[in-house]
């Protein structure tokens, strides 16, 4: 006989309990515990496994560790975040805010699959047909090799995969499909948990690359168990302010390749666009001549950015000064502020900070830590900054300067970018050949910075 059992699951973190709790124990999230019912059936034997195999266990020199084939996506900023192309048979998340570009981006991948000889189905459970048709109309994405399909009930997904037979898979999205044996509503973590272990099987047994799109929380996660994220092998987020065109595509989990890689994108009216000079577009408005501007040079994965940080100190009347920062941790600030005020003698304590990344960028590398010092002396002093330098280095509690990694890459950039002068830590000048045409001024303390770049 069947049994009926009741419980209560976090929405946030997949957390059980027999009985609602007002705030789950598990993320100490608030009214995030839903009501659950599952039915058990009393088997006879041992479970059956996820994955039906006959595999003998090997020692492990004698596995095959061959390549990962890859298929590319003809995006290449994509193949970029993917670590070089999708996989056959993996299966990957990509979660955004809602408008961010989601199924803009993957019905242009998609498309562009599809000129590989690839066919690909793309399951739609929020837009009808129409609508997918008319938004593929807008992105020139028309293909016979395309198949489009408007369904939320899981088993004739899977019938139409048995159908079609794609090489490429795409659900939008992962909350709105259901299976019609699980009693909760669509979205919720019983569906999403058992869903997702469906297409894993669909991925892993039949060598289709699965392409989950999620929504997200209020909070910027995944919305949905965190299991979610364990069971799939990338995930992807597209990441962008709505208020500027640019999106960027970041990797913060891949087993198929790095973690660290970006891939960024400018919207516009015909979809996506690729950006194969961020660093131009990031400085296109830059200003000249003025206080508190500095460019910084940072690392995304493998790829340098010329970001401009922009700073600026007034002063406050207030007992407590204001310390807001964008584009970096603001626990990051406060540091960089106290060791201006102790090792340099600077007077911060009547004066508000703000610093802001210009273009929405978020750094959180500390190799901007110099960058960040410059800019607030800049502005405190009302002193410029000269419009070509550049600008990167780690910054100690003793008011060192550290070496960072990839300084090769960082001055290279500079150097296509037109900049004459890179200010960087001493120590990060040996150990490779420096290029002609750009000076490089290597300095050990906060305060040899400042009397470079402030003179």
């Amino acid at each position: 006989m069947a049994k009926v059992k009741t419980k209560f699951q976090c929405t946030e973190c997949g957390y059980e309990a027999p009985k609602w709790y007002g705030k789950c124990p598990g993320c100490q999230s608030w009214n995030s515990m839903v009501e659950e019912t599952e039915t058990v059936v009393k088997t006879q034997g041992r479970n059956s496994p996820l994955f039906e195999s006959k595999d003998k266990p090997l020692p492990i020199i004698d596995i095959d560790s061959g390549q990962e084939p890859r298929v590319q996506t003809g995006i290449e900023e994509l193949n970029r975040v993917l670590g070089g192309g999708i996989v056959p048979g993996s299966l990957v998340l990509v979660g955004g805010d809602p408008g961010i570009g989601k199924s803009t981006l993957m019905l242009q991948t998609s498309h562009a699959l599809t000129h590989s000889g690839l066919r690909v189905l793309y399951v739609s459970g929020e837009e009808s047909v129409k609508q997918t048709k008319l938004r593929a109309d807008r992105l020139g994405a028309l293909s016979p090799e395309l198949y489009v399909l408007c369904e939320t009930n899981m088993e004739r997904v899977e019938e139409a995969v048995e159908q079609i037979q794609p090489h490429f898979l795409v659900i939008d999205s992962i909350q709105t499909v259901y299976l019609p044996e699980v009693t909760s509503a669509p979205g919720s973590v019983a569906q999403v948990r058992e869903c997702t272990s469906r297409f894993m099987r669909i991925a892993k047994g039949r060598g289709i690359a699965t392409v989950l799109v999620g929504h997200v929380t209020k909070e910027g996660a995944i919305a949905g168990p965190r299991m979610l994220e364990h069971m799939v092998d990338c995930v992807l987020y597209f990441e962008g302010e709505r208020h500027h065109t640019y999106r960027l595509l970041r990797a913060v989990k891949n087993r198929f390749g790095s973690t660290n890689e970006i891939g960024i994108f400018e919207m516009g009216e015909e979809g996506l666009r690729e950006v194969g000079n961020p660093s131009e577009l990031f400085l296109s408005e830059r200003p000249l001549g003025v206080a508190g501007s500095t460019v910084v040079a940072s690392m995304e994965g493998t790829r340098p950015l010329l970001v401009e940080l922009q700073a600026l100190i007034s002063s406050t009347h207030f007992p407590s000064p204001r310390r807001m920062a964008t584009g970096i941790d603001h626990h990051r600030l406060n540091l960089i502020i106290a060791v201006l005020e102790k090792r340099m003698g600077m007077f911060l304590q009547t004066q508000d900070a703000y610093l802001n990344v210009a273009g929405g960028v978020r750094l959180d590398e500390p190799a901007i830590d110099l960058a960040v010092a410059v800019s607030i002396a800049s502005s405190l002093r009302d002193v410029p900054t000269k419009p070509d330098d550049v600008i990167f280095g780690e910054i100690g509690l003793t008011g060192e300067v550290r070496a960072v990694s990839r300084a090769e890459q960082r001055v290279k950039e500079a150097q296509k970018l037109g900049f004459k002068r890179v200010i960087l830590p001493e120590k990060s000048l040996k150990g490779w050949k420096h290029p002609r045409g750009i000076q490089l001024i290597g300095v050990n303390t906060v305060a040899d910075a400042l009397a470079v770049a402030l003179d």
